[in-house]
């Protein structure tokens, strides 16, 4: 299977090439592919603050790489530049506030500063951490693809009407996808009829980027509004709603794209099975359930304009673009470790313990 998913892949989001960070703008995707290049920690905040790269995953790589433009900035300026790498540090953490990934690679990455040894280049040891932070990424996600397709092939070996909600593959990662790379992976196996993906308002990932994704390896898709979901669960057959997370909390709780808490509520009550994807680097044990994770709310423009022309009344708007998904709505969530069923605090803490699977 990894031969195989190695083979298909097609797309890719993120490149270090020649010493600066090279990034595929997604605000501009399907219509255009435009690739932009960065060079400093501060620009690095900006394109994850702005949409150029989104998803857990792809915005932690990212601010790995962030931190090596710093450091290369604060060498060049001489004096203490671990003093100075501080405020690039905190400009990365402050770019998005909801994806544990952001913050777990940042500290990746100071863990490894204070790990220098006498004579290391600062330097080279610390890109070499976002380069295998970034290689890491992309082999769990291989991982999860194979333990994904496995939960998908319970319920039987013919091809499944699956639904997903906002951008989970390659884009939105190191490579292949999480939700989506079990996806990619189940249409391999001969598993997959068609996807239904959401539209996902209001930035639109899943009919810009997922919908493009799947279209461009040929995986029978098919577009919906938002609010389409429950009218699909009951009519189309769906087996499973697959998805990724932002963040999962030590109780199993899930942050992820706003409209996933809606999808899992319908799921339930039409008795289709609900499973979620993410890498344990998703997973923030210091958090005990979902109620303490900060949700990101984003300026009411984005709803209330369109290309930048006003297309609403003239009223205020709430833009939470993230929201919690609880525990007990869950039948899955599949990981680089293993999988937890049902899960609940328990079960969480024995798969951290876990070694990742290779």
């Amino acid at each position: 299977m990894r031969e195989r998913l190695l083979a298909a892949e097609k797309v890719k989001a993120i490149e270090w090439r020649d010493g600066r960070l090279h990034l595929l703008d997604q605000r501009l995707l399907p219509s255009e592919e435009r690739w932009l290049a960065y060079d400093s920690a501060e620009a690095v905040a900006e394109a994850i603050r702005s949409m150029v790269v989104r998803g857990a995953p792809a915005i932690g790589i990212s601010a790995a790489y962030g931190v090596v433009l710093g450091l290369r900035a604060r060498l060049a300026e001489g004096g203490d530049w671990r003093a100075a790498l501080e405020s690039d540090f905190d400009v990365l953490a402050a770019s998005r506030p909801t994806a544990v990934n952001l913050f777990w690679a940042l500290n990746r990455m100071r863990e490894r500063l204070e790990r220098l040894k006498e004579g290391e280049t600062p330097l080279a040891a610390l890109e070499a951490e976002a380069e295998a932070i970034h290689l890491s990424d992309r082999e769990a996600n291989l991982t999860m693809a194979q333990l994904g397709v496995e939960l998908i092939r319970r319920v039987g070996s013919r091809p499944q009407a699956l639904l997903t909600h906002c951008n989970t593959g390659a884009l939105a990662t190191g490579g292949f996808g999480t939700a989506l790379g079990v996806i990619r992976a189940a249409n391999l196996e001969g598993l997959v009829e068609r996807v239904y993906a959401d539209e996902t308002r209001p930035w639109l990932q899943g009919s810009r980027l997922t919908a493009w994704e799947l279209a461009n390896e040929g995986i029978p898709v098919s577009l919906n509004v938002d609010s389409a979901a429950a009218h699909i669960m009951k009519t189309k057959g769906i087996t499973w709603v697959i998805v990724g997370a932002d963040r999962i909390t030590a109780n199993g709780d899930v942050a992820n794209k706003i409209g996933t808490y809606q999808l899992a509520v319908n799921a339930m009550h039409h008795g289709v099975r609900f499973m979620v994807v993410a890498p344990s680097s998703t997973i923030d044990m210091a958090l005990e359930t979902g109620d303490d994770i900060p949700i990101e709310e984003r300026d009411g423009s984005e709803l209330l304009e369109l290309g930048g022309k006003r297309v609403a009344a003239d009223v205020e708007a709430f833009n939470p673009v993230f929201d919690v998904t609880p525990a007990d709505l869950i039948d899955a969530i599949v990981t680089e470790k293993g999988v937890v069923e049902r899960p609940d605090a328990a079960k969480m803490a024995q798969l951290m313990c876990r070694k990742r699977l290779h």
